[in-house]
C-alpha cells in the first residue's frame, strides 16, 4: 500500500491510479454501475496529495492532462469502433447507450478528480473536468455521427407519418443528445438537427398536399390538414424539444396553404 506521508512521484502516483481507473473501464464495458468502496477514498486521497505538494512536485497540471487523455483514449478505443460498425436504428441505439455510459463514467471520474476543479481549474480559468469530458465526446463522436443520426431520425419520423410504428423512446433519447451536447445552449439542436428536420417536414407536407388537393374536396382537405397538425403536436410531446412546436406547425401550415393558394389560382 502507498504511504501518503512523503512526496508522491508522478509516475508512482499515476501507476496507482491507473490500476483503479482500469477497473472503472472494465466495469463500464459491461454497462454496470461501478462499485469502489474503500478504493474510492484511496484514489481521492492520492489525487489530493498529488495536487497539494509544493512545486515542482505539484502534479495538478499533469493530472488535468491525464484526465483528458483517459476520456479520449476510451472514446477512441471503445466508443468509436462500436459505433462505426452499426447503421440505421442500430447505430442510434448504440449512440444512445454510449452517451449514457459516457455520462456515468464522467460522474465517477468527477468523484476522483473533482479537486482539480476546486483549485487548479479555478486558478487558471480552464474548462471544468466535466466540460473536458463532454467536449471530448462532442468533438470525437458527435461531430462524426450527427449527420448520420439526423438522417435516420428524419427518416423514422416520415415513416411514422406514413403510419408505421416506430420506437419513439429511441428518438427522444437521440434528440436529447442534440440538446445536451450544447451544455445549456440550443445551437447544436437547432443547427445540426432542427433546421433539416423542419425542411424535411415542409417537403413532406408539400408533396402530400399536392396529392390531397387533387382528389379531395375542400372540406376533406382541411380536415386532413387539421389531423396532420394534431399529429405533429403529438410528436413534439413524445420526442422533439418543445421549442420546435411553433416552428413545426408553421412549416406545416405554410406547405398546406401554398397548395390551397396554388389551386385557387
Amino acid at each position: 500500500m502507498m504511504t501518503f506521508l512523503r512526496t508522491i512521484d508522478f509516475d508512482e502516483g499515476w501507476q496507482f491510479l491507473e490500476i483503479r481507473l482500469m477497473k472503472l473501464r472494465i466495469i463500464m464495458e459491461g454497462n454496470h454501475e461501478p462499485q469502489f468502496d474503500s478504493e474510492e477514498s484511496m484514489m481521492m486521497y492520492t489525487i489530493f496529495n498529488m495536487c497539494n505538494q509544493s512545486p515542482p512536485d505539484n502534479h495538478s497540471g499533469r493530472l488535468y492532462d491525464k484526465y483528458r487523455e483517459i476520456v479520449q483514449e476510451y472514446i477512441s478505443s471503445m466508443v468509436l469502433p462500436s459505433l462505426r460498425e452499426k447503421h440505421g436504428e442500430f447505430m442510434l441505439q448504440e449512440l444512445v447507450q454510449c452517451w449514457k455510459n459516457h455520462k456515468v463514467m464522467v460522474k465517477w471520474l468527477y468523484r476522483f478528480f473533482n479537486y482539480l476543479d476546486r483549485y487548479f481549474v479555478y486558478k487558471w480559468n480552464l474548462p471544468s473536468i466535466n466540460e473536458v469530458a463532454l467536449t471530448s465526446f462532442r468533438d470525437m463522436v458527435y461531430e462524426e455521427l450527427k449527420g448520420k443520426a439526423k438522417d435516420v431520425v428524419i427518416d423514422l419520423i416520415n415513416r411514422e407519418r406514413e403510419g408505421e410504428i416506430i420506437d419513439r423512446a429511441l428518438l427522444k433519447n437521440v434528440v436529447d443528445i442534440y440538446v445536451e451536447i450544447g451544455m445549456g445552449q440550443m445551437n447544436y439542436y437547432v443547427n445540426d438537427f432542427e433546421n433539416d428536420m423542419l425542411a424535411a417536414t415542409a417537403a413532406y407536407y408539400y408533396q402530400k398536399a399536392s396529392k390531397w388537393i387533387m382528389k379531395d374536396s375542400c372540406l376533406d382537405y382541411m380536415l386532413m390538414a387539421e389531423y396532420c397538425l394534431r399529429k405533429e403536436k403529438e410528436r413534439v410531446s413524445h420526442y422533439l424539444h418543445s421549442s420546435s412546436e411553433p416552428k413545426l406547425l408553421e412549416v406545416d401550415i405554410k406547405a398546406i396553404e401554398k397548395k390551397v393558394i396554388s389551386k385557387a389560382h
